[in-house]
């Protein structure tokens, strides 16, 4: 019975920090959303707040147009993966903590996800920080895995810090806050 428990909860520690799958289907394929500027740098990303996001693909990462934020962290998850509900209220801690310095941005990698599904995600994981949830958000997820060199099926969450549009860092996987804080003040020269 103990060695049953043991495992279990080996099993249940280790699905924590884990990433999830994310498979994308072979006849889908990502196309730029309506809603993409006529730069084709610039990706227009909806808040389920309705607030709009101008994310800006530069040469080493994305900056994002319309925030004071020194800090850029986009996050790739999905409501049904386990380390992303794990992440989430540690995400939200960060963003509360540097709230005049960072600016965290949950990129949905389900596509026509209802927002009252993300809303619910937000209420259920503590996921006070922006979650946005449009067509473009598949560009912004296909341009970070062309990036970082991780092909179009990679684990998530994914989580990838930019300062003045230039890769600071990335995870693959769940990873605990104190990393993510720590390179945050790396960042910030803190």
């Amino acid at each position: 019975m103990l060695k049953i428990s043991l495992l279990s909860s080996f099993l249940a520690f280790s699905l924590l920090f884990q990433a999830c799958s994310s498979e994308k289907s072979n006849h889908e394929k990502a196309t730029k959303s309506k809603q993409n500027n006529s730069d084709n740098n610039t990706i227009t990303l909806h808040a389920i707040n309705n607030q709009e996001y101008l994310l800006t693909k530069t040469d080493n990462g994305f900056k994002l147009d319309n925030s004071q934020a020194k800090i850029l962290i986009l996050d790739v998850f999905a409501t049904w993966c386990p380390p992303c509900q794990a992440e989430a209220p540690h995400l939200a801690s960060l963003q509360k903590k540097y709230k005049n310095s960072i600016k965290i941005i949950g990129i949905s990698i389900e596509e026509n996800i209802p927002n009252d599904k993300l809303q619910a995600f937000r209420n259920a994981h503590k996921a006070d920080y922006t979650l946005v949830n449009s067509p473009a958000n598949r560009d912004v997820v296909s341009a970070m895995a062309q990036e970082l060199k991780l092909g179009q099926n990679f684990g998530i969450p994914l989580l990838a810090i930019y300062k003045n549009g230039k890769l600071v860092k990335y995870y693959q996987g769940a990873i605990e806050e104190e990393f993510i804080e720590s390179d945050i003040k790396k960042a910030l020269g803190i």
